[in-house]
């Protein structure tokens, strides 16, 4: 897909985040797709999704763009989310519309760069790169090494981010006002209110996951709300 083509799409439109790590309840290929499909009839226009295995069924479900990661620990790197060229080949194997991975100014396991894997990628595919970044200093630097958009994934969750219990709205006003590429709001969107907020701030799209997808998390909202004074 064009990246004009992917931009037009997502504009001021929703992104699903669809994900269940091997711990959760809905964990596998099968449940993810249909729980993208669902996201889809309920106007989801493209779907963010873990695994080569899982964005390969959800591309079949639904149809849909995806924007795919790979989530693996490595024990000198606090980088998680498609971290090094090896998930990226995974990943580039079952050909996504975009690959998200962080692009945060930590140290990448293996010694690899940034700059590396978005050059590889645009070099081997076409793929666009979603930099996941939890600052303004984040951005900076990934649009520094070619990503296509940012995204405020990681918010809140590096240590040299603010620890919010909403989203970080602040951080995407700031984007839109300097950034030369789209910004994508996410991390912590619980509610339509929320979204559409972001949506006014000038966040070209929206991601939102586990207020959608995570039932045992919403579950969890409601039992704390009617147990917990």
């Amino acid at each position: 897909m064009k990246k004009e083509d992917f931009f037009l799409i997502i504009h001021k439109h929703l992104i699903v985040s669809c994900q269940a790590l091997d711990h959760e309840p809905l964990h596998g290929s099968m449940m993810m797709a249909k729980m993208a499909l669902a996201a889809k009839e309920g106007g989801a226009v493209a779907i963010r999704c873990n695994s080569a295995a899982d964005c390969s069924a959800i591309k079949e479900q639904t149809g849909l763009p995806v924007v795919a990661l790979l989530k693996r620990d490595y024990p000198d790197s606090e980088i998680f989310i498609t971290a090094t060229l090896k998930e990226v080949k995974e990943l580039l194997a079952i050909e996504p519309d975009v690959i998200a991975l962080d692009a945060t100014v930590r140290k990448r396991p293996n010694g690899e760069t940034l700059e590396e894997l978005v050059s590889y990628i645009h070099k081997k595919s076409n793929a666009l790169v979603m930099a996941d970044i939890a600052t303004l200093m984040d951005a900076d630097y990934a649009i520094r090494c070619g990503v296509d958009m940012v995204s405020t994934t990681l918010s809140g969750y590096t240590t040299d981010s603010p620890k919010l219990d909403g989203p970080d709205f602040e951080l995407v006003e700031q984007l839109c006002k300097v950034a030369n590429v789209p910004v994508i709001a996410e991390g912590r969107i619980s509610t339509p209110e929320q979204a559409r907020k972001m949506l006014e701030l000038g966040a070209w799209s929206i991601v939102v996951g586990s207020a959608i997808t995570r039932p045992q998390l919403i579950t969890r909202t409601f039992t704390k709300g009617i147990f917990e004074v």
